[in-house]
């Protein structure tokens, strides 16, 4: 783990969704959560946090119902044997579009008075 007073090492508990809760019940307004987990990134939305998949995608509160109605339907699909196939690999682009939307994102706060 890297030396930095910026980065902290948070051990949580086994169960099920532990990091998932940890991150939820910490993120607000002002915070970036990177994460390709919809019911997580829902969750993180409904608080206020920034929210970007890793492949450069925004969720927002305009978008996420609809993204977790899909994700859900699709696990609904693969619980009844269906194949749905999985995400795209990612992809020298998906790279560019994250760092973009990170920058973006960070721009944004950055003028919004956050990490100032």
């Amino acid at each position: 783990m890297p030396r930095d007073e910026f980065v902290e090492r948070v051990v949580v508990g086994a169960g099920m969704d532990e990091a998932d809760n940890w991150i939820a019940e910490r993120a607000g307004k002002g915070d970036i959560v990177t994460t390709a987990d919809v019911p997580l990134a829902s969750r993180c939305v409904k608080a206020g946090a920034t929210v970007i998949a890793p492949n450069g995608k925004p969720f927002s509160k305009d978008s996420i119902g609809m993204t977790l109605a899909t994700r859900n339907l699709l696990d609904s699909l693969r619980s009844a044997g269906a194949v749905t196939g999985g995400p795209k690999p990612f992809a020298p682009r998906d790279r560019s579009r994250f760092l973009a939307a990170l920058d973006r994102a960070i721009v944004r706060l950055t003028r919004d008075g956050f990490g100032a």
